[in-house]
């Protein structure tokens, strides 16, 4: 093949002369990777294959050819047949090149008025569109693991962390909780995502628009589009919806990476409060003795993948001006590698809950008095003491706890009389732990009325 003729097959070729450097070719294409678009790439072309032609762009018959054409092509990528040619700069070159194999020069007339701009953005938007169906439904099935558990282990107290130390009683089942509620807001972000994402660009061509007076509405209908954009040079260059999807998994990933980190202090034998089923751990190669967390600790380190997509694909958008450029072919692998990640680490982090067993004996022998102070401080206030002199004369409690060498629980209550005279015997019932869980009856609270409640609106949303 000459370099003339090199270039002639290119959908971009006709006005070079020299070939391209071999190395220059292989840095330019995207078929590699942008081939997971294939079926949308296909679906994309049959639609606009029935736009054309209503515009008498194309003959009836003409449409035919290339859309059964186009079913066929299809379904040699189903079969794993489809072979690549090294002129396959794109997934769209690919297509275009098989489908002219087929049907000749019938299949040049397929992209009369229509770019690679409008056509990648539009095989994007629909790619995208399912994998975030599939990726709510992997979020909904962590939050009916959430509620589930919590149904079920809701009599399991066991030390709440501030500061990684010690803080408070609360429920396993608050902690269950306190993890779906993030991810009913992850959901509900998405589905805000779904919806811009939702918008069809095919039709704007290049940057100015379409020439031929194609119904883009009928258009965006049979792609199954909820609209069309309104700004051709917007669309063109817009990959917001890539941006914003790759920021809401970043938080989601963070979420998950401080849940991961949870469960494995949990799952330490200094811990020892959760026990993380071998089907989502690994051993060691010299330590026999080992049973490693590692799907927790690969959630944890998959955060950092997709925060680097984030904020690499934001430096990329803020150095091109309006409109397409090239830079934007670094949007896909992106895009690809974030969902691969998000299905895979939603997935994980379902079975991972869905399999471990709690210990709850352990979780009630971490508890300890000193955890009970606020419970002190709220004892003198439901005496009459403002909360700051109640705070106050707890933490003088701990402090004499301390220098007895002795337990705060233990404290005598003439013990407790030097630092206030509303210290009476009654402050005995101050020291049961389920007590302390019961007084957070508060909607939103650690009591098990308010968990109730929790899981009572968690099954509404998710029925």
């Amino acid at each position: 093949m000459s370099e003339q003729a090199g270039e002639g097959s290119k959908l971009w070729g006709g006005r070079f002369s020299a070939g391209t450097d071999p190395l220059m070719e292989s840095f330019n294409a995207s078929i590699h990777f942008d081939k997971r678009m294939w079926r949308e790439d296909i679906e994309g072309s049959k639609a606009y294959a029935v736009a054309i032609t209503k515009v008498g762009l194309i003959t009836e018959d003409e449409c035919e050819a290339i859309r059964n054409s186009l079913d066929g092509i299809a379904l040699e990528w189903e079969l794993g047949h489809f072979k690549l040619q090294p002129s396959d700069e794109d997934i769209h070159t690919a297509n275009e090149r098989r489908l002219k194999e087929l049907i000749g020069t019938t299949a040049s007339k397929l992209h009369t008025g229509r770019s690679r701009n409008d056509q990648c953005s539009t095989d994007m938007r629909m790619w995208l569109r399912a994998q975030i169906k599939e990726l709510r439904k992997h979020l909904v099935d962590f939050m009916q693991v959430c509620k589930s558990r919590a149904e079920l282990e809701i009599d399991v107290l066991l030390p709440g962390y501030t500061h990684l130390q010690r803080a408070q009683v609360v429920r396993w089942s608050h902690w269950l909780l306190s993890y779906a509620w993030p991810m009913k807001r992850y959901v509900e972000q998405l589905d805000e995502i779904a919806a811009r994402v939702n918008v069809m660009t095919l039709g704007s061509g290049a940057i100015a628009g379409n020439a031929f007076g194609v119904d883009r509405q009928a258009l965006a209908k049979d792609l199954g589009f909820a609209s069309v954009c309104e700004n051709s040079m917007d669309a063109t260059g817009d990959r917001d919806f890539v941006a914003e999807f790759l920021t809401w998994s970043s938080l989601v990933m963070a979420r998950l990476s401080k849940w991961a980190e949870d469960l494995l202090l949990y799952s330490s034998k200094e811990f020892g409060f959760v026990s993380i089923s071998e089907m989502y751990s690994t051993g060691s190669s010299l330590m026999p003795q080992k049973k490693n967390a590692d799907s927790l600790e690969l959630i944890r380190g998959k955060s950092g993948r997709v925060f680097g997509h984030s904020c690499g694909f934001l430096m990329t958008l803020k150095g091109i001006p309006s409109t397409y450029c090239k830079d934007l072919q670094e949007d896909k692998e992106m895009m690809f590698d974030t969902v691969d990640t998000m299905s895979a680490t939603t997935q994980i982090a379902t079975g991972v809950l869905s399999t471990l067993t709690i210990d709850s004996s352990k979780m009630r022998a971490a508890l300890s008095p000193d955890m009970l102070a606020t419970d002190l401080a709220y004892y003198l206030v439901r005496k009459g003491m403002p909360f700051r002199e109640a705070h106050s004369a707890s933490g003088s409690a701990v402090a004499l706890a301390e220098t007895s060498a002795i337990p705060l629980s233990q404290l005598s209550v003439e013990q407790l009389k030097t630092i206030s005279d509303l210290f009476e015997a009654d402050i005995a019932a101050v020291w049961d732990y389920e007590h302390s869980a019961e007084q957070y009856s508060s909607s939103g609270g650690t009591s098990r009325a308010a968990v109730l409640e929790q899981i009572a609106k968690l099954a509404a949303w998710l029925a």
